[in-house]
């Protein structure tokens, strides 16, 4: 490949990284794009998880072989294996080298690189882990990047090619060095939008998600259910006491309050699997499950309040379920199941139940989110969104 050849090759990886919706899809991006770049057979795209001490592989890209899955989940390899990453390139880059990539064969000694660094003359020569790794998969030879991001080693590029191939040179050890630095970008670029739609999406004191979070999946849901007739459970939660706890204690022990109710609700939704739990704000939070039946919601939810009245602060919880697994009617939309979860929660509160109010199997919910506004009294703002279908 020319050297314009390499240069769309560069264009169109940091185009693909740029354009993916998620990490994963970016990682693949990086991998793929790389082996193309570089004329390879197979690509991969490693971490390095210092708190584990391994190198953990997140994409494997191109021609696999037994074993090998394109996002594997449990494919790691003790850093001391693999040395270069931890500690020579370590100590070569605070000398005031620059992050080199090099080349390994399945035959013997790598190929150095154009200057000095990782398998020059400078570096460390070869890995025989790599060695018989190549040899293993057959595979010929490889080029390894290290991938720098903040000034630090993140993890590793890899590319392979096979035995009829020709060996990799240091031209391709250089180019590889330029494709690791535009994948750190782009993978800089990737966790900075990953950030930001985690901030979008969370709630800042529990961690819980937030209410636009339960928007965005109950529409999502809403589509499963009206295409493939999959179950859709709301649960609408409603601290009591919180404000006599704020008022009387502070707003700090309200605040612990609202993290153990929280904490108390995730552990019992994970018994629900995918389950979304959510604050939605002030003393309100929700489950959000598609999949399990209406009773093995009720269940959790049953539990929620149980557990929640064993609490050393506030009173318990107001607890409503709207489920399209009850006979609630037709749901055309993500309002109307919140406007009968939030019926059946402002039930159970006037009530002050021990348990959930369930929509469908008490009828007075239905009744009560079909009123008027006016005869529903004082209302939250979700309550009161025009239409019910």
């Amino acid at each position: 490949m020319g050297v314009d050849g390499r240069l769309r090759a560069i264009v169109r990886l940091s185009q693909a990284m740029a354009a993916a919706p998620t990490a994963i899809e970016s990682w693949r991006a990086a991998a793929c794009g790389a082996l193309e770049a570089l004329g390879g057979s197979f690509g991969a795209l490693s971490v390095w998880e210092r708190d584990l001490g391994r190198l953990k592989v997140l994409v494997n890209a191109g021609a696999r072989v037994d074993g090998e899955e394109e996002f594997p989940e449990d494919e790691t390899y003790p850093v001391h294996e693999f040395p270069e990453i931890a500690e020579f390139l370590h100590g070569w880059w605070a000398g005031g080298g620059g992050p080199q990539a090099w080349v390994e064969t399945a035959a013997g000694p790598a190929v150095a690189p154009a200057s000095d660094g990782p398998g020059g003359s400078g570096g460390p020569g070869y890995n025989h882990q790599r060695m018989a790794a190549l040899r293993r998969r057959g595979r010929g030879c490889c080029v390894v990047a290290p991938i720098v991001l903040h000034g630090r080693a993140w993890g590793e590029l890899y590319v392979a090619r096979p035995p009829e191939a020709p060996l990799f040179d240091a031209a391709d050890a250089d180019f590889a060095t330029v494709i690791a630095s535009v994948v750190a970008a782009g993978i800089a670029q990737t966790e900075r939008l990953e950030e930001v739609r985690r901030l979008a999406f969370t709630d800042p004191l529990t961690g819980l998600a937030n209410r636009r979070a339960v928007d965005v999946r109950l529409d999502e849901a809403i589509v499963r259910y009206q295409e493939e007739g999959a179950v859709v459970s709301l649960v609408v939660c409603d601290l009591n006491g919180l404000k006599k706890v704020n008022d009387t204690q502070g707003h700090a022990a309200g605040d612990r309050l609202l993290e153990r109710f929280a904490t108390l609700l995730s552990v019992c939704g994970a018994r629900l699997p995918g389950a979304l739990v959510a604050r939605l704000g002030g003393d309100e939070f929700c489950l959000l499950t598609v999949g399990p039946t209406s009773d093995e919601v009720l269940a959790v939810a049953a539990e929620v309040c149980e557990r929640a009245a064993g609490l050393d602060l506030g009173e318990g919880v107001a607890c409503g379920i709207a489920s399209t697994g009850d006979p609630i009617g037709e749901v055309g939309s993500a309002r109307r199941l919140f406007r009968l979860a939030d019926a059946a929660q402002y039930r159970a509160k006037a009530a002050r139940a021990g348990g959930p109010v369930v929509a469908g199997r008490d009828g007075a919910v239905l009744r009560l989110a079909d009123a008027p506004a006016p005869a529903r009294g004082e209302r939250r703002r979700f309550r009161d969104a025009p239409g019910s279908a």
